[in-house]
């Protein structure tokens, strides 16, 4: 039969081998009894030298300070002399057993974060071309504006409002955008107020509300207002009468994002 051989345990310092030794026989910390503490480490270091394992200078240093704290305890002390014995050691296991929870938790989070990459955000320069502001409350007035000029926002039945938007007609968003740039080209000038006033289908208003926010968003037109016109406290029923729609792009600004339109 071959001979079972057993793994003699090792340990990265005397430390480590006495935190282990405190574990396995439920010691605690703060009030460790040297004395068999003492024999369990000598125990080691005997068993050790039987194998013939070379440790380091550490576990040897670590025995003469134990055999030291042992003769400590032992012997009588002064009545005024109330320092444990035993509280440099006391606090050196603490300190370690704490490094080795921390240790524990760094692994961890390496295993689970190690592999992955930190991009640098990107420096993107805010586009001040057009710095006007467009809450989306303020947009939402202007859209019940136009749709109560252009009374469309009459109450209706629940069924009406379905059967009017299954038959509702469907405006391509190309056509308005086109037809509006057509009209721009022209000498005359085109208020915001009128081109929502025309008697058009609620369809055909949604169509030329989200067309006007698309062409400012490419800077294909723009929205001037004169300084010296009257305001409103909300802001938004005399404004819109006052507010012009000019044209601002070149031919071939207008051509490149008909590309996308389509």
């Amino acid at each position: 039969m071959e001979t079972i051989n057993y793994k003699f345990e090792q340990f990265e310092g005397p430390l480590e081998l006495l935190l282990t030794l405190v574990s396995r026989h439920r010691m605690k910390i703060e009030d460790i009894p040297i004395d068999l503490l003492c024999e369990q480490y000598m125990a080691y270091i005997s068993e050790a030298s039987r194998q013939n394992i070379e440790l380091a200078c550490e576990f040897l240093s670590m025995a003469s300070e134990l055999m030291l704290i042992k003769s400590r305890m032992l012997l009588p002390r002064a009545p005024e002399n109330t320092e444990d014995p035993r509280a440099p050691l006391i606090n050196a296991l603490l300190e370690y057993q704490k490094a080795k929870l921390a240790a524990s938790e760094l692994s961890d989070r390496f295993t689970e974060y190690g592999s992955r990459m930190v991009k640098e955000p990107d420096d993107i320069s805010p586009d001040r071309t057009y710095v006007a502001p467009h809450h989306v409350e303020l947009l939402r007035a202007a859209l019940l504006h136009v749709l109560s000029e252009s009374k469309e926002a009459a109450k209706v039945s629940p069924k009406e409002t379905f059967e009017t938007i299954v038959n509702a007609p469907q405006v391509p968003l190309q056509t308005v955008i086109h037809g509006l740039i057509d009209r721009l080209r022209q000498p005359d000038i085109l208020y915001l107020d009128g081109y929502f006033t025309v008697q058009d289908s609620r369809s055909a208003l949604i169509a030329k509300f989200i067309g006007i926010l698309e062409l400012l968003k490419s800077h294909i037109i723009g929205l001037t207002f004169p300084c010296d016109a009257p305001l409103s406290e909300d802001g938004i029923t005399d404004v819109m009468s006052h507010i012009q729609i000019t044209l601002i792009a070149s031919e071939e600004d207008i051509r490149t994002s008909a590309l996308e339109w389509e």
